[in-house]
C-alpha cells in the first residue's frame, strides 16, 4: 500500500460499522493518537457513518481504530507483540492451549478475525458472552535485552543502573481501549508499515464464554517470564547463611520431594514443557491453574486462578506450599511448626545447639555454699600454745542447669535438683523453703520464702534458660530466662519439697547428741544444724590433754570471768552453765529455763555479761513489750526470723517483777506455735534459743519464778562503774581481740568433759531437769561449786511466793487449822492478806475466794491451801495444812 489515503479506508470504516464495531480516526504521525478531539464519548457511543464519511473523505492521511469493550459489542483484542512471535511465544501458547483442552477454542480465534500489525505479531479477537470485557491487561512480559534498548533506554540506564527494561509480549485492549486495524499505512505507524488482514474479518469474529476467556488469559499469562521476587508470607524470614554443612529442613525438603507430593490433592498436571509443567485444579475441566518450574532461579509454584487455597500470581517455593496447605497460613509461627515436622521426618541436618556462655557464680558469704570448710582469713590466735589445728578453705558449688523452656519439666528439673543438695543454704522448716543469710552485722537470719524470694535466690545459684529457634542456623540455641512467677508459686504450694530440714542455726562448734563435735560450718546433716561461725575458728585437736583444759579453765574462769562481783557462788556457776548451755544445745532435749542477770546498782557490768555472749554466740536483743499480746509477737519474731543462739531481753525497768503466762507458756515449751506476722499461716518452730532478762532489782512473780534461773551481782561499793584494775583490762576489747580463743576455750572444757564420759550429776529442776543434770556434772568436772545452791534464796527473789508464804504462816498461826470462809480469812487477816499485783489494793472476799481457789493444793513455803467444799451451806471453806504434821479429816 502506498502512503495515499484510498477509498478503501471508507470502505473498511462502512465493513467494520456494519458488524457493530465503534471505529475512530487516528493521526497519521506515527503517534496512534485518536485524530478527535476527545475521543472519550465514544467509549460508551459508538460513531456514525456521517462521522466516518468526514474522518475518511480522503482530504488527509489518517489511520483506523476500533474502540473495544461494549460499544463495541463486547470485543476484546488479545496482541501478540511482533517479538513475541519471534521468540516462539505464539507457539508456546499453542502449545499449552492444546494441552490444556482450549486447542480448538484458540484456534477458533486464530481463525477468526486477524490481524497482522506492523511489528509483526497478530491481533486477535474474540466476543465475550456471559460477562464484561476486561479492561487493557498485561499477560506477559519479559526483559529486554540489551541488544534491543533504545537510546532513551540506554540514558536511563546509565542514570539508574538498577533501572529494568521491560518488553510486554502479550497484552489485551478491552473495555476502555482501542487498537488500530487495517488498511491503515504508511506514517500512521512509526515503522512506516502497514496493518495486514491475515484471516477472516469482521464478521468472523468467534464469540467465547467470559470463563473460557479468562482460562485464556490464565495460559497466556504462565509465559510471562519477568523475575518476581519471593514475598515475605511465601518464605521464611530470614534466611541467613548456616554453618558448614548444615541443611534446612525447608530447603531439604525442596531438594527432595516433587511437587505432585505436595498439591497432588489440590491440582492434576496437565504438561510439562522445558522446565515447565503446567497444573489444572481438581475439579475443572478446561484450562490451566497454576505452573511449577517456570522461573529461570527457582522452583516455584504460580498459581492463576482464586479458587484455591493459595493467592493468585504469587510465587510459592516447596517448602512455603506445603506449610500452607498443611498448617493453614503462611505466619512466622507456622513456619517454625513446619520445620519443625519436617525435621522430625528427617529432612534438614540437625544442627547444633548454640549453649549458653557461663554464667559467673554470684558471690555470696563465704559459707554460703555449705561446706564443711571454715572461714580462711583467720587471725592468729593470741594464744600459740592452745591446742589449734590447719586452716580449711572454701570449696564453691558447682552452678546447676535447668531447662525451663516447659513449665511442667521445669517444676520437676527443680525439684530434682533440690533433691540432689546442688543448692546452697537452701532448707525447709515449718511453713516452706527457706535459706540461710547475715545481716550488715554478721548475724545469721533465716528468711521463709516467697515467689519473689525463691526466683532470686534461683537466679543467682541455677542457670535457667529456655530452648528456642536460632535464626541464625534453624537450630536451635539456649536463652538465659528466669523461672516465671507461677512456676515459682507452684513449687512453693507443694506440701514438702525435697530439701533438707533446717532444725536450728548454730554460731559455735557443738555437740551432736552422740557426743561427737559438730565443727564445720554449713549444714550438718546428722542435726539438721546450721553452723554460721560468730568468730573465725581452727580446727581443733583430736583429743584434749590436761593442759589444754587447764589452759581453757585459766582462760575463762581465771582471766574473763576473774572480776565480776557474783553475789553468790551459785551466779558464777549459774552464769558459766549459761555461757556452756549453747555448746549443749544439741545435745539434750527440752527447753531451758529463762536466766535473769540483775543487780543491785547499775554500773555492776550485767551488759559486760551479756557482751560475753554476744561476742561468743552473738544475740538477738530486743526491748521489754509493754504486754502479753507484744511478748509474744517479739518471741515468734526472734525464733521465726533470727538465727542468734541466745535471746537478751535487755533493760527492764528497775524492780521490775517479770509475771507473764506468755513467759511461762515459752520457758516449758520445745516448741513454739504462733501465726506469723502479716499472714494468716500459722508455723511451729523449735524453742532452742538461751532467754536472758536483764535488769536491776527484778523480781518474779506467778509461775516465773520457778522458769527462771538467777545471776546475780552485787558490786558493794558506790559508783560500781569507776571501778579500775581488773585482770584483763577493759573487757570489751579483751573479747574483741580474744572470741576466738574464749570460744575454743569454753568448746575444749566440754570436750573434756564428754572425753571423761559425760558424767552427770542427778539434778531435780521441773522441766529442766535433763539439763539441770547436765550442766551439774559438765560444771562438777570443772570443779565450779554453786550450781543451784540459792534455791532457798530464789524464794526471796519472787514477791509472789514470799507474800503468800508469810499470809499462809499468819493463818496457822491465828487459825490454826480450822475451816473458813474467804470472807472469814479476809476479815480475820486483813494486814497479811496478799495484795492486787497492779492497784496494790486488799481484795474483796470474792477474789480471795477466787485466788484460794486457784491456789487448792499447792505449797508456798511448807504450807498449802486446802480447799473444803461446804456441802450443807453450798459453800467453799479453806484450811491452812503444814507439811509433815497430821491434820484431822476435813468435815464434808
Amino acid at each position: 500500500m502506498s502512503d495515499a489515503q484510498t477509498p478503501d479506508l471508507r470502505a473498511s470504516a462502512r465493513e467494520m460499522h456494519d458488524a457493530g464495531l465503534c471505529l475512530l480516526p487516528i493521526k497519521a504521525d506515527g503517534s496512534k493518537a485518536a485524530d478527535v478531539r476527545s475521543w472519550t464519548p465514544y467509549k460508551v457511543n459508538r460513531s456514525t457513518t456521517a462521522e466516518h464519511d468526514e474522518w475518511f473523505d480522503g482530504k488527509r492521511p489518517r489511520g483506523l481504530a476500533v474502540v473495544y469493550g461494549a460499544v463495541s459489542g463486547n470485543i476484546e483484542m488479545i496482541e501478540f507483540e511482533g517479538h513475541a512471535v519471534a521468540d516462539g511465544v505464539l507457539d508456546e501458547v499453542t502449545e499449552i492451549m492444546q494441552a490444556s483442552g482450549l486447542g480448538e477454542e484458540w484456534a477458533s480465534l486464530l481463525n477468526g478475525w486477524v490481524t497482522q500489525s506492523p511489528s509483526g505479531g497478530p491481533h486477535i479477537r474474540v466476543r465475550v458472552e456471559g460477562g464484561p470485557v476486561p479492561p487493557n491487561t498485561k499477560l506477559a512480559s519479559r526483559l529486554a535485552r540489551e541488544d534491543e534498548y533504545t537510546a532513551e533506554e540506554r540514558q536511563r540506564i546509565a542514570e539508574k543502573p538498577h533501572t529494568k527494561i521491560v518488553r510486554v509480549q502479550i497484552e489485551t485492549r478491552g473495555e476502555g481501549g482501542y487498537g488500530l486495524v487495517e488498511p491503515s499505512c504508511g506514517t500512521v505507524h512509526a515503522s512506516g508499515r502497514p496493518y495486514l488482514r491475515l484471516a477472516g474479518g469482521p464478521t468472523t469474529i468467534p464469540t467465547l464464554d467470559a470463563e473460557t476467556l479468562s482460562a485464556i488469559h490464565d495460559v497466556c499469562r504462565m509465559v510471562d517470564s519477568l523475575p518476581r521476587e519471593e514475598k515475605a508470607k511465601t518464605a521464611p524470614r530470614p534466611r541467613r547463611e548456616l554453618p558448614a554443612g548444615s541443611v534446612r529442613p525447608g530447603e531439604d525438603f525442596e531438594n527432595k520431594v516433587d511437587w505432585a507430593e505436595i498439591i497432588g490433592d489440590e491440582f492434576d498436571a496437565v504438561t510439562t514443557r522445558g522446565n515447565t509443567t503446567y497444573w489444572r485444579r481438581k475439579g475443572k475441566a478446561k484450562g490451566i491453574s497454576a505452573t511449577t518450574g517456570h522461573a529461570a532461579d527457582r522452583d516455584r509454584l504460580y498459581v492463576f486462578t482464586t479458587s484455591t487455597a493459595f493467592e493468585a500470581e504469587v510465587p510459592y517455593d516447596k517448602f512455603a506450599a506445603y506449610t500452607l496447605l498443611n498448617y493453614g497460613s503462611t505466619s512466622s509461627d507456622n513456619f517454625k511448626q513446619a520445620a519443625a515436622e519436617l525435621r522430625r521426618r528427617g529432612f534438614g541436618s540437625e544442627a547444633p545447639r548454640r549453649r549458653l556462655s557461663s554464667v559467673p557464680h554470684q558471690g555470696g558469704t563465704p559459707f554460703s555454699n555449705g561446706s564443711s570448710a571454715l572461714h580462711p582469713a583467720v587471725a592468729e590466735e593470741t594464744e600459740p600454745d592452745f591446742e589449734t589445728g590447719p586452716e580449711l578453705h572454701v570449696v564453691h558449688a558447682t552452678r546447676p542447669e535447668l531447662d525451663i523452656t516447659n513449665e511442667a519439666d521445669a517444676v520437676d528439673g527443680l525439684l530434682a535438683i533440690m533433691s540432689s543438695g546442688q543448692l546452697p543454704d537452701l532448707y525447709k522448716r515449718s511453713g516452706g523453703p527457706c535459706w540461710v543469710h547475715q545481716d550488715d552485722n554478721g548475724n545469721p537470719l533465716t528468711q521463709q520464702l516467697g515467689n519473689d524470694n525463691l526466683r532470686a535466690y534461683l537466679a543467682d545459684h541455677v542457670t535457667t534458660y529456655q530452648v528456642v529457634t536460632d535464626p541464625l542456623t534453624e537450630g536451635t540455641k539456649e536463652v538465659r530466662e528466669l523461672l516465671m512467677p507461677k512456676t515459682c508459686g507452684t513449687v512453693l504450694g507443694r506440701k514438702d519439697w525435697p530439701l533438707p530440714p533446717l532444725r536450728g542455726i548454730v554460731t559455735s562448734p557443738v555437740i551432736r547428741l552422740d557426743g561427737t563435735l559438730l565443727q564445720a560450718p554449713g549444714y550438718d546433716t546428722d542435726t539438721g544444724l546450721y553452723l554460721q561461725p560468730r568468730v573465725p575458728l581452727r580446727r581443733l585437736q583430736p583429743h584434749v590433754s590436761e593442759a589444754s583444759l587447764e589452759k581453757a579453765k585459766e582462760i575463762i574462769f581465771g582471766q574473763m570471768l576473774a572480776d565480776f562481783p557474783w553475789a553468790q557462788p551459785s551466779d558464777r556457776a549459774h552464769f558459766i552453765g549459761a555461757l556452756l548451755t549453747p555448746i549443749l544445745r544439741p545435745y539434750f532435749h527440752g527447753p531451758t529455763p529463762m536466766f535473769i542477770v540483775s543487780a543491785t546498782a547499775p554500773g555492776s557490768g550485767k551488759s559486760l555479761l551479756k557482751d560475753i555472749f554476744k561476742s561468743c554466740f552473738g544475740i538477738s536483743e530486743t526491748a521489754w513489750p509493754e504486754n502479753d499480746t507484744e511478748l509474744r509477737k517479739s518471741i515468734t519474731t526472734q525464733l521465726y526470723t533470727t538465727g542468734q543462739p541466745v535471746v537478751v531481753l535487755d533493760n527492764l525497768p528497775n524492780g521490775h517483777i517479770i509475771k507473764s503466762p506468755v513467759l511461762s507458756s515459752l520457758l516449758t515449751a520445745e516448741h513454739w506455735g504462733d501465726r506469723v506476722l502479716g499472714s494468716t499461716a500459722s508455723v511451729t518452730m523449735p524453742n532452742n534459743r538461751l532467754w536472758i532478762v536483764t535488769g536491776n532489782g527484778l523480781r518474779t512473780g506467778g509461775d516465773n519464778g520457778r522458769r527462771a534461773m538467777w545471776v546475780r551481782l552485787d558490786p558493794n561499793c558506790p559508783d560500781p562503774d569507776q571501778r579500775d584494775g581488773f585482770r584483763v583490762g577493759d573487757l570489751r576489747p579483751w573479747l574483741r581481740a580474744n572470741a576466738s580463743t574464749v570460744v575454743a576455750a569454753l568448746v575444749t572444757m566440754v570436750r573434756s568433759w564428754v572425753a571423761a564420759g559425760a558424767p552427770t550429776i542427778r539434778t531435780r529442776k521441773g522441766d529442766y531437769s535433763e539439763w539441770a543434770t547436765i550442766v551439774a556434772g559438765l560444771l562438777g568436772h570443772l570443779g565450779i561449786p554453786g550450781w543451784m545452791g540459792d534455791r532457798g534464796d530464789a524464794i526471796q527473789q519472787d514477791d509472789e511466793t514470799q507474800e503468800w508464804a508469810a499470809f499462809l504462816i499468819a493463818w496457822s498461826e491465828k487459825l490454826e487449822d480450822n475451816v473458813v470462809t474467804a470472807g472469814t480469812a479476809l476479815t480475820s487477816l486483813a494486814e497479811h492478806v496478799p495484795r492486787h499485783a497492779k492497784t496494790g489494793e486488799a481484795p474483796t472476799a470474792k477474789v480471795l475466794g477466787n485466788w484460794l481457789k486457784a491456789r487448792d493444793g499447792r505449797y508456798f513455803g511448807d504450807r498449802k491451801i486446802k480447799l473444803i467444799y461446804d456441802s450443807h451451806r453450798c459453800q467453799n471453806t479453806y484450811r491452812v495444812d503444814v507439811h509433815g504434821r497430821a491434820t484431822q479429816p476435813a468435815m464434808q
